[in-house]
């Protein structure tokens, strides 16, 4: 009997073009990828664009960046005292501590925060006050001549003098940069303007202008303290003396008081009217005391760490970098013009009932654009 395996035919032998079959296709799928020697191809066929226009770019950037005015940019840095309302103890203070972190402050008067100084630095007062304010004047040799304006030295110029001061306001609000740091609670501060000198010296009149303001603010606040604790001494100590005068009228009036139980509840009446009135009067001057100290304490309220000095360096323009960007993106403007023009090439010889069709397309959108603004344009009477 025979095997039935072994009656089944052999496998066909596969000819010479079904083994060459996946090598073609394989050829053809990486042909239709961009392969780098085709872009390198493509780049020197035009290496000529491909490196002038980058240094052209580059030279201009340069010569653009030699031709605008330096500016330079001065930097104060300060820590405000923040003087709690009350003293936090255990979770409280913890939680006060986390709060801090993410620029809240627990126990502590919003006019005393930091944040309160950096909204300070940029309102239209502080702006205001230091556009007026007159700054020695250095010109573009380095001598320094009569003081004027910060207005002026902006080289602000409007219809009126209101208007001056808008626009100075804006400009200046511009070049100011203030920040906060939560957990230390520094305040960094930074004016940018075309002289180092003039940087310096318009930044430390910012912070100490926030400190004349503050200490004013905390003044007249101790000032109006005073004044109602004063008045309120006055009648404490009047109140007491109108119930000692009671008091004095009753031990006249009986000398023998001991005697009957009415007037000795009477006189203690009247006695722990005047030890209450004593006790208040005594707090209210404590009080009192109190006030007159912190009106007239001469503590700094901030503390400068570092106050600015003049920059030797400018902030802008960073001319190496505007070359290197420069140099960057004309090297891709030529890069993307190469590829098009190849790729136009390409489609005139091997695509070209494609390109035909293109440039037929192209044309017909002109001819129909031109016309609708023909249309659209308004015609003149006769």
């Amino acid at each position: 009997m025979s095997d039935p395996l072994s009656q089944r035919p052999d496998p066909p032998t596969p000819t010479e073009q079904e083994w060459l079959r996946p090598v073609a296709s394989s050829e053809h799928h990486q042909g239709d990828e961009v392969s780098l020697l085709r872009v390198a191809n493509t780049l020197l066929k035009r290496w000529r664009t491909v490196v002038f226009v980058p240094l052209a770019a580059g030279i201009v950037t340069a010569a653009i960046s030699f031709a605008v005015r330096p500016t330079f940019t001065a930097t104060s840095s300060f820590v405000p005292e923040a003087r709690s309302s009350a003293r936090l103890t255990g979770g409280v203070a913890d939680i006060a501590g986390l709060a801090s972190q993410f620029g809240l402050s627990l126990g502590a008067e919003g006019s005393q925060s930091p944040r309160f100084y950096a909204e300070l630095a940029r309102s239209r007062q502080t702006l205001e006050h230091l556009l007026v304010s007159r700054f020695p004047n250095v010109d573009g040799r380095g001598a320094i001549q009569d003081s004027t304006t910060l207005v002026r030295s902006l080289q602000v110029s409007g219809k009126s003098f209101s208007d001056s001061l808008e626009l100075g306001v804006r400009k200046l609000r511009a070049r100011l940069s203030v920040k906060v740091d939560n957990p230390t609670s520094i305040v960094t501060v930074s004016v940018e303007v075309g002289d180092p000198d003039l940087a310096a010296n318009v930044t430390n009149s910012l912070v100490g202008y926030l400190n004349d303001f503050n200490s004013q603010v905390r003044q007249s606040q101790a000032r109006e303290r005073r004044k109602f604790v004063e008045q309120r001494v006055k009648e404490g100590e009047d109140d007491l003396r109108e119930v000692e005068e009671q008091l004095r009228r009753f031990y006249e009036a009986n000398r023998s008081w001991q005697q009957a139980p009415q007037l000795v509840f009477e006189e203690g009446r009247l006695r722990r009217q005047v030890e209450i009135r004593q006790n208040v009067y005594l707090t209210l001057r404590r009080e009192y005391e109190s006030a007159r100290i912190e009106e007239v304490n001469d503590i700094p309220l901030i503390t400068v760490i570092d106050r600015a000095v003049p920059p030797v360096r400018r902030s802008w323009p960073k001319r190496s970098l505007l070359v290197v960007l420069a140099l960057v993106l004309g090297f891709v403007m030529a890069s993307m013009w190469a590829f098009s023009a190849d790729y136009m090439d390409r489609a005139r010889t091997e695509a070209r009932d494609d390109y035909v069709e293109f440039k037929e397309l192209l044309a017909r959108m002109r001819l129909e654009l031109s016309r609708l603004i023909g249309r659209s344009k308004p015609r003149q009477r006769v």
